[in-house]
């Protein structure tokens, strides 16, 4: 029986470092989320090889072994860390193809752009007026409902989304005029990062609706990118009425929260709230 009482002393070693990385892994799920998908798998085998050392520790304090084997037993805790690791993924990649992606094809529908028939008036005025203006802008609308009826489940560069919003924005110009003021704060390094199509779309149209649009003085609407190490920040912030707008009822808001959540999961987040007399949306997605 002493092969026995051998297994259940290392067992008693191996299952609380177990249980440790599991915790550590847990605890560190915000600092993880900064690192790249590579850079997440070297730091939970780092974990597994640390846990290792810690029940290799518990033994040696137990008695049960003369000499502590150090190295096999971070070793065996990486080994394990990276099989746990690969189950993980395997796992996240087996639940995604069926559901996400209807659930994705579901949300993609509803993005509609309310402004078509905005939009077809300001044409017809211009048609006659400054044709060539008018077949600008309807190109741009073109543009809008091309990437509207995309591929639910491909994802585009940011780059790719900041000219669509562009092309959003310049048809709203034309409505607005003077009224609508727009600035840029763009970094050139945060352009290869992957979102769900057509996303930013909605938040802009949000800026337009409920900052520019009720307010006869118009509104300043501001859109910045910025690359922090391994994550993109994505800000959208418009100044609201002096006599407050009717709130939406946020129907944009929650879809851009869902897809993101569905493509990027714990690796993006999205808060909006009103700051003193601006509106900002705030996207954190993976470089």
């Amino acid at each position: 029986l002493d092969w026995l009482a051998r297994l259940a002393l290392l067992t008693g070693g191996a299952l609380p470092a177990t249980l440790a990385w599991l915790v550590a892994a847990c605890s560190m799920k915000r600092l993880l989320q900064r690192l790249s998908t590579r850079g997440q798998y070297v730091a939970g085998v780092a974990l597994g090889a640390l846990a290792g050392g810690y029940a290799c520790a518990m033994l040696v304090l137990a008695g049960v072994v003369a000499q502590a084997p150090w190295a096999a037993s971070m070793a065996s805790g990486a080994l394990l860390a990276a099989a746990l690791v690969a189950a993980l993924v395997l796992r996240a990649r087996g639940r995604t193809p069926a559901a996400t992606t209807a659930r994705l094809a579901e949300l993609q529908s509803r993005i509609r752009p309310h402004f078509l028939f905005n939009t077809l008036n300001s044409a017809i005025a211009l048609v006659r007026a400054e044709p060539a203006r008018a077949e600008e802008l309807l190109e741009d609308l073109s543009e809008l409902f091309r990437s509207a009826l995309s591929d639910p489940q491909k994802e585009v560069t940011l780059a790719q989304e900041l000219h669509l919003a562009e092309r959003y924005l310049a048809i709203e110009q034309v409505r607005f005029g003077d009224r609508l003021r727009l600035s840029w704060a763009l970094d050139p390094r945060a352009n290869t990062a992957r979102l769900p199509p057509l996303i930013l779309q909605p938040l802009v149209e949000n800026a337009v609706k409920h900052g520019v649009e009720p307010s006869p003085g118009g509104a300043k609407v501001h859109i910045s990118t910025e690359r922090r190490g391994a994550q993109v920040v994505i800000k959208i912030a418009n100044t609201l009425p002096v006599a407050g707008s009717r709130p939406g009822m946020g129907l944009a808001l929650a879809n851009v929260r869902e897809r993101l959540a569905l493509l990027h999961d714990l690796q993006a987040s999205f808060r909006a709230a009103r700051v003193k007399d601006q509106f900002i949306v705030r996207l954190e997605v993976p470089a």
